[in-house]
């Protein structure tokens, strides 16, 4: 079904049992062995308050699972198809369901129901409250990031770039939206972004796009990388991190690209930053951060958009988002690692080794705590203390 799409997704045999999850497969940022756990000194430690086991999570693969949380309750859904409803504050499961499909895309909600994508190009409307199926609908190509709705629509992005609405009551198709899309590109999608006027996609043709929420056309669009270079390698300007809307302005990060931010409504560049990731842009306390490709952790005054400091001792461990937490940023590495870096100073202060098959997609905030998924399937919440 998807045959066509395939051969976007590697870069070249050397990495292709990476299927370019890894960074750096340009040749203006060649793979390199990834640096090995920095010492630090320890001023602040994460508490396990709960933790469950999402069946075997990515089962292996290079999936990015997220979990999401509706009213105080977290869902999350494992590769072979394994749906979980848990209490997000004390990690009580609340209900499981087998969908009897393997999973590609995390989960997705809106305040009535819950959407996956399959392996077998099916996108599935799931009722919150039981589990159960609603609908299902064929899908054109894969899909790699959680659907995302409105309430009235549930909005996907394919891997071969294309962006498509469906009305969240039976599933019917209101409009698809063709982008361009490169010869090669990372296995990667950006979540869209949708709300009541407008959906955000980003592609791995490095654009940044806002189309009408009711029609799809299109309103505007930005360039956060423009392809250059003589190789198809050279010219790889992915944009795989989600789009993030902060009240009237968007910020979007992208490979060998740019650190924008944009006006919402006409997608008028506000200040850019030179950059190269694959993560969507963080935000704490008066700063942006953001996960370079070569796993360096940079924070921007948000005011002055000046740089404050950056950390380069956790380079090429395949970082995750950077997400703000209280007083520090939290970041995942391939390994399994949380990394807590300081927010002030960008000192790293501690480390919590979570799932040893890795960290892919980013920590989740939850009140006072961080929910962690792991790709081996671990699901656990913390919180903050001082060390003893």
């Amino acid at each position: 079904m998807f045959g066509s799409s395939v051969r976007r997704v590697f870069c070249s045999a050397a990495v292709a049992t990476l299927v370019l999850g890894v960074v750096g497969c340009s040749s203006r940022e060649p793979f390199e062995e990834p640096a090995p756990l920095p010492e630090i000194e320890t001023t602040v430690e994460l508490k396990e308050e709960w933790s469950r086991s999402v069946g075997d999570g990515m089962d292996g693969d290079l999936l990015f699972l997220s979990p999401t949380i509706v009213n105080d309750t977290l869902y999350a859904v494992a590769a072979e198809g394994e749906l979980y409803a848990f209490e997000a504050d004390s990690g009580a499961e609340i209900w499981r369901r087998d969908l009897d499909r393997s999973i590609l895309g995390g989960v997705g909600a809106d305040r009535k129901q819950l959407y996956v994508a399959s392996r077998d190009g099916v996108l599935v409307a799931v009722n919150q409250e039981t589990g159960e199926p609603v609908w299902t609908v064929p899908l054109p190509s894969e899909v790699l990031a959680p659907p995302q709705s409105n309430g009235d629509q549930v909005v996907v992005s394919t891997i071969d770039g294309k962006l498509i609405a469906y009305n969240t009551s039976d599933g019917q198709r209101i409009w698809q939206y063709d982008s361009s899309a490169p010869v090669l590109s990372y296995r990667g999608t950006a979540t869209p972004y949708v709300d009541s006027e407008r959906v955000l996609g980003a592609f791995s043709n490095g654009m940044l796009i806002s189309v009408d929420v009711r029609t799809g056309a299109p309103l505007w669009e930005y360039a956060v990388g423009i392809p250059s270079g003589r190789t198809e390698l050279e010219r790889l300007v992915d944009v795989d991190g989600a789009p993030l809307v902060l009240g009237e302005s968007v910020l979007v990060a992208g490979y060998q690209g740019q650190l924008a931010a944009l006006s919402l409504d006409t997608g008028q560049e506000l200040w850019s930053r030179e950059a190269s990731s694959l993560q969507s842009p963080g935000v704490g306390q008066e700063s942006i951060f953001v996960s370079e490709a070569d796993g360096t952790v940079i924070s921007y005054n948000a005011f002055s958009r000046a740089e404050a400091w950056r950390v380069g001792s956790l380079s090429w461990r395949r970082l995750t988002t950077p997400v703000g937490y209280k007083d520090l940023v939290a970041v995942g590495d391939y390994e399994g690692y949380l990394h807590l870096i300081r927010q002030s100073d960008g000192a790293l202060v501690g480390r919590e080794e979570v799932d040893d098959e890795g960290l892919r997609v980013s920590p989740l905030p939850y009140r006072d705590r961080l929910i962690v998924f792991g790709n081996g399937g671990k699901l656990a919440a913390y919180s903050l203390q001082e060390p003893d």
